[in-house]
């Protein structure tokens, strides 16, 4: 008997395995990608990028700043959002283990024994009696997947692992973003405030020298006030700037996974290089570069298996079961043949009435797989959009860094040039007030420009699906 269970289940085995799987097939949306990223040739003159991409470089070959290395490389390991997307995948790894084992058979193995006392009352005799027996039962259960319902469940959950593999990836990717953008704001309040400091000091010197000026005649009291007017503009500057530095290494430092604190860092402030050329590759690259664009498709994947899901319920349920034990109130003969027992049987089950539910349950996975479609072709549309924005945004904050230092060298000139006017007495403290102004907001202007043009690369390298390597 026991063979004939065997062969039972081994023939089961190979009518599960040869089923087919119902429904469609994944095959990937057609997707028409631009020959070139608009305005590409505004950053990449003269390079092939057929061959060479930005995107395609670690993130350790772009960003050059050795602090700032540190501080990616501590993120990468210690920031939540990192680890809580490295839990996901472990979570969905069990997932994919939970959903694997319905398609396989199900074994029990135990055991029982039990014992009664009967009174000589209820006998009618003198003595007890006493009653005990016990014995061993297995039994095994198996849905035969002949349509493929648990293998569709199976490729929906697998697929449903891969998106969130991507979705981590996705997460360095905007871990080492966020970590190089924050540490550029944080150099540029650093230079801003180093600029309101040495502006302090020079004007502090004005201040002595208007004073005495004044005391010997030279100079009125309104250009003392004037230039106490420009001391304190300046003063006013440094208190904002200082906070602003603080809550930025406050956030730095939550991206780290540490607590508020210092983030250290040279007094040496040195913003991200300007590379010669940026070349963003082509269009096409970008479908396998993208996280987010993988995740998306892996969600298409999974929406699409659904569908099989779905369809495989319209179909008989196969079921196999099978018991079998020893049964006896001898101990010495539980694994006699003639204690033993066996119970087999096989079902069928075909669903024929549950109201729509099964029809509406197909019509929702597909909709669904159609909702899945538009998101993934969003998602394309979008990373060129992001591309094309951060092309045309990196290339004119360029430009408006080269007018602002030619505007600041110029602001520079003509406060050389107010203060030799003042001082031979060509012209009020009035100019020289205002030539200052003008340097000062200069400067704070070219700051800016200089932090926009950097991260405008760091804009673009994001752009492009680089940072997780």
């Amino acid at each position: 008997m026991k063979r004939l269970i065997l062969i039972g289940y081994t023939f089961a085995a190979v009518v599960g395995l040869s089923g087919c799987k119902v429904g469609p097939r994944y095959q990937r949306p057609a997707v028409v990608a631009p020959p070139v990223y608009r305005d590409a040739e505004l950053v990449s003159t003269g390079v092939d990028n057929s061959t060479v991409s930005v995107g395609d470089l670690k993130w350790s070959e772009v960003f050059k700043d050795a602090q700032m290395k540190e501080l990616i490389d501590e993120a990468l390991v210690k920031n939540f959002d990192v680890r809580i997307a490295a839990q996901r995948v472990l979570e969905q790894q069990a997932q994919v283990g939970i959903t694997r084992s319905q398609s396989l058979p199900t074994l029990s193995a135990g055991g029982s024994y039990s014992a009664i006392g009967i009174p000589t009352e209820a006998l009618g005799s003198e003595y007890p009696s006493t009653f005990h027996g016990g014995g061993l039962i297995g039994d095994a259960a198996w849905n035969l997947d002949f349509w493929g319902l648990y293998r569709r469940q199976n490729e929906a959950e697998r697929a449903k692992l891969l998106a969130t593999e991507w979705g981590r990836r996705a997460t360095l990717s905007s871990v080492v973003i966020n970590v190089a953008a924050s540490y550029i704001q944080l150099r540029t309040l650093d230079a801003k405030l180093e600029i309101t400091r040495k502006t302090l000091d020079s004007r502090r010197e004005s201040l002595r020298l208007v004073s005495r000026r004044e005391q010997v005649g030279s100079a009125t009291m309104s250009d003392v006030h004037q230039a106490e007017q420009l001391l304190y503009a300046a003063e006013a500057a440094q208190p904002g700037l200082e906070r602003e530095i603080r809550e930025q290494e406050n956030s730095i430092s939550l991206l780290l996974g540490r607590n508020p604190g210092p983030i250290p860092r040279d007094k040496k402030i040195i913003l991200q290089p300007d590379p010669q050329e940026v070349p963003p590759g082509i269009p096409s690259q970008l479908l396998e570069r993208r996280p987010d664009i993988q995740k998306a498709e892996a969600e298409l994947i999974a929406a699409n298996a659904r569908i099989g899901v779905a369809r495989a319920q319209f179909f008989p349920q196969i079921s196999i079961t099978g018991m079998g034990g020893t049964a006896t109130n001898q101990l010495n003969k539980l694994f006699s043949s003639d204690a033993s027992f066996w119970f087999g049987s096989a079902s069928l089950s075909q669903p024929l009435f549950e109201g729509g539910k099964l029809r509406n349950n197909l019509r929702l996975a597909e909709e669904t797989k159609q909702e899945m479609v538009l998101a993934y072709q969003q998602s394309i549309a979008s990373a060129f959009r992001d591309v094309s924005n951060a092309l045309i945004t990196y290339q004119k904050a360029k430009e408006n860094r080269i007018a602002l230092e030619k505007e600041t060298t110029a602001a520079g000139k003509s406060v050389r040039l107010a203060h030799i006017r003042y001082d031979n007495g060509g012209s009020s403290y009035l100019e020289v007030l205002t030539s200052e102004t003008n340097l000062f907001s200069a400067e704070l202007s070219l700051a800016n420009a200089q932090q926009q043009e950097a991260l405008s690369l760091v804009q673009l390298y994001g752009a492009l699906g680089g940072g997780w390597k």
